[in-house]
């Protein structure tokens, strides 16, 4: 449950807040209506800052009565990231008391009011809902209760930021997850109590189902595991007034030991968060589900784990996919891009208007852009471009490769139709883009989105914790343009 807001377009002539945020605009002097104005400057003065360079950090200080006020002065002519970054650094200043409620003053002209409420109030809901914790002694921090916003009070864009903030907090609450309590089995079972409470249409293809279908791709990946737990899960929303149709892929495995080719400890550890990706598109169908978006959305998640034992796939496999492309097995640890080849196949053969996989895929992209970051791939140029100003506009950050046909050369095998990956490492985040778009059929409008800043260290645009959510943002802003 996230916090309720209260709005309103003026200031009470008496503002009593325990934890009071005020966001005002970049200037060279404090403006006269800027409340405890007085306090603020004597801290200036103490720390020696002039008005206009407390814009590189926020401030916060204790007043007579023992309430917190923290100041932001924010410049708009920055990216919607940085005013988001900025305006979250301030929240936590708050938000660390772990208040039941916080107070919101928003000062500048409307446009800029405007954006500074919502970075506030999108920044309290994601950040004021604690993430799952297992300590011997009970979790103390409750959840943030309430908010009170002045200087803007038309709350109509609010609905779906609060959607939105509900489909960060579901993602990041099932990553969060130790991978004892989110098992495929598990998983399956919160994703048809979602489904249920949603009203999402569901429909599982077990691995006895896949078998049959000659799922090859996916299976061999699951069958590693002690249980037959794995599957590829459809949902399906609707919406009566639209005619387009996303679908949306994300991958799911649960715990990822590497299979054969095993993970040294230091890179297993974490290995429980690369579910990451179907848990951003499933925030996204809730989040969409919440706002009520004109679109079609069509949802598969590839959900399993990647485990050794004597039945796990190993190098020199050679393995069939749904579409009869033969796979010959060159790293056991390139699982993510075998579980999405079949669920694309089965994806694409929908025929949506646009196809979008999420997936925690490569860490070749991780060395190219780091934590800050995702990369994104595709197969329409068009598309491409509206991904990267999609990011730029919602401050979930994209940056587009290239996926060339004279990187295809890497993936040639002598003993199958295609290799899984190259053993040589260079450019993997480019040739798993390759491998994957040789199970798309119909030629789909296709986006691959490789989620290098699914995890940050110490939170990242609006987002405080380090798992951020990524992607949920960025699939809503996409969505909204159908």
């Amino acid at each position: 449950m996230l916090a309720q807001l209260t709005a309103s377009p003026v200031l009470p002539k008496t503002l009593n807040a325990a934890h009071l945020l005020v966001l005002l605009p970049k200037g060279k002097t404090l403006p006269r209506d800027v409340p405890q104005r007085d306090l603020l400057a004597a801290v200036l003065k103490r720390r020696g800052i002039k008005a206009e360079e407390f814009a590189d950090t926020p401030i916060a200080a204790n007043a007579a009565d023992g309430s917190l006020t923290a100041w932001a002065m924010l410049d708009f002519s920055k990216t919607n990231f940085a005013v988001q970054t900025q305006v979250r650094k301030a929240m936590q200043l708050l938000l660390s008391e772990q208040p039941a409620s916080v107070t919101i003053v928003v000062q500048g002209d409307a446009a800029q009011r405007q954006q500074a409420a919502e970075a506030a109030v999108y920044a309290a809901w994601v950040n004021g809902a604690p993430l799952p914790l297992h300590k011997k002694k009970a979790d103390q921090r409750k959840p943030l209760q309430k908010i009170a916003l002045y200087g803007y009070a038309d709350t109509k864009s609010f609905a779906a930021l609060k959607a939105q903030a509900e489909g960060n907090l579901l993602c990041r609450t099932l990553t969060v997850l130790p991978p004892n309590e989110l098992t495929p089995g598990l998983y399956r079972k919160r994703v048809k109590e979602l489904a249920k409470q949603n009203g999402w249409q569901l429909k599982e293809f077990d691995l006895k189902a896949l078998r049959k279908m000659g799922a090859g791709a996916f299976v061999a990946v699951a069958q590693g595991s002690h249980d037959e737990d794995a599957a590829i899960v459809h949902l399906r929303y609707r919406h009566a007034k639209s005619k387009q149709t996303v679908a949306l892929v994300g991958k799911g495995i649960c715990f990822d030991t590497g299979g054969h080719n095993l993970k040294p400890a230091r890179h297993m550890h974490g290995m429980h968060e690369d579910m990451n990706g179907s848990a951003v598109a499933l925030g996204i169908l809730l989040a969409a589900t919440q706002q009520k978006l004109p679109v079609n959305i069509d949802c598969w998640l590839a959900i399993a784990q990647n485990h050794i034992s004597p039945k796990a796939y190993k190098q020199n496999d050679i393995i069939k996919a749904l579409n009869g492309t033969t796979i010959e097995i060159m790293h056991t640890d390139a699982e993510g891009r075998m579980v999405l080849a079949d669920t694309l196949t089965l994806a694409s053969r929908e025929k949506p208007n646009m196809l979008i996989d999420f997936a925690t895929l490569t860490g070749s992209m991780a060395v190219a852009l780091g934590a800050r970051y995702s990369g994104v791939l595709g197969n329409r140029d068009a598309l491409l471009q509206q991904a990267v100003q999609a990011g730029q506009q919602c401050g979930e950050r994209l940056c587009a490769f290239p996926m060339d046909e004279d990187y295809e050369p890497a993936l040639d095998s002598k003993v199958a139709d295609i290799k899984q990956c190259s053993l040589d490492g260079e450019a993997d985040h480019i040739l798993a883009a390759r491998f994957l778009k040789r199970f798309l059929e119909n030629d789909v409008p296709w986006l691959h989105v490789d989620l290098s800043a699914s995890r940050c260290e110490g939170g990242l645009g609006s987002v405080a914790s380090d798992v951020t959510g990524f992607g949920v943002g960025w699939g809503l802003r996409m969505l909204q343009g159908k």
